[in-house]
């Protein structure tokens, strides 16, 4: 669950929505800002982390760390730690990674041609 102050109603509510449904999990860790994004750009082959902010070049560093370590954390991603001078670090998506990528694929389409925004 995302960091919010303990007491607060929105932390009850966000508490309840993903006990409720497993879906509303997911949902709140895929809506964060450039998560989508980032998964889709190392299944197009973006596998270093240099090679994906040239990709989204408007994420900060930061930002693109903190979506790769949540991806990691969920099983979403691996990461390949490369020994060398400098070591090297790559990814990839893992099984349940491909999985949801192609589920967000159809649903991405599905906005495309049914979706009025």
């Amino acid at each position: 669950m995302s960091e919010r102050k303990l007491s607060s109603t929105n932390y009850y509510n966000q508490s309840f929505l993903e006990e409720k449904c497993a879906l509303n999990e997911l949902i709140n860790l895929l809506s964060k800002r450039w998560m989508t994004e980032v998964l889709f750009s190392i299944e197009e082959g973006n596998n270093r982390f240099t090679a994906l902010k040239e990709d989204l070049e408007h994420i900060s560093d930061h930002i693109l760390a903190d979506r790769l370590k949540l991806l990691e954390q969920q099983d979403l991603i691996n990461k390949l730690y490369l020994p060398g001078n400098p070591p090297r670090t790559e990814y990839s998506l893992t099984a349940k990674g491909e999985e949801l990528s192609a589920l967000l694929g159809t649903l991405c389409n599905f906005a495309e041609t049914q979706m009025s925004f």
